[in-house]
């Protein structure tokens, strides 16, 4: 299998991590340079024509896309260490955390960074800072909840490390090199200690 990637990118940086926690050695990388608009050209879009990464194209040919999809593929071929959950009720409610990370979470933060950095302006036309800066507000309501749910339960799912700590990481990990942003500093201990201890 082969993994199109772009390490600097939070959702890559998911699949990436998924795959180190699983021990999974076998997958080649191809970088896509997305600052130089690799994923725009005619070879890439033929592996995913909404010319986003990551990419894993299978032993088979065929190109699978979407973080969440990749990851669900992995672990159902490398089950352990399990990282979705063992039954229907663990599986649920792993995703649910999962889902309210990517969804809000990770989507604000993303929202704010492509329309407030200049470094993103070549991903992001056009930008619309006011849009940008309203986001970085709202991740920072949803950064407070997961630091109360953080000072109830060790990970972000409940009691075990799963695909919801991996998603949770790699947005405040991009949050902290383009926003600046220190959960410690801004009110957050039970986050910023979550964060240390999975970094």
């Amino acid at each position: 299998m082969r993994l199109y990637t772009s390490p600097r990118a939070p959702n890559p940086r998911r699949v990436a991590m998924f795959i180190a926690a699983k021990g999974i050695t076998d997958i080649e990388t191809i970088e896509v340079d997305l600052n130089a608009g690799a994923h725009r050209t005619p070879a890439f879009l033929a592996l995913n024509p909404m010319a986003r990464v990551p990419v894993l194209v299978l032993d088979d040919g065929r190109a699978l896309s979407e973080t969440r999809a990749i990851c669900t593929y992995l672990e159902a071929l490398y089950p352990e260490p399990n990282l979705m959950g063992v039954d229907a009720t663990e599986r649920a409610f792993i995703e649910m955390a999962d889902r309210r990370v990517e969804l809000h979470l990770m989507l604000e933060i993303a929202h704010c960074v492509r329309h407030t950095h200049p470094g993103l302006a070549v991903l992001e036309q056009p930008q619309f800072p006011e849009f940008g800066e309203a986001q970085g507000r709202k991740m920072r309501d949803t950064a407070r909840w997961l630091d109360r749910e953080l000072a109830k339960q060790p990970y972000v799912a409940g009691e075990r490390f799963t695909i919801a700590d991996i998603t949770a990481f790699c947005a405040l990990e991009f949050a902290r090199g383009l926003m600046k942003f220190k959960p410690g500093q801004e009110g957050m201990p039970h986050m910023q200690a979550w964060r240390d201890r999975i970094a």
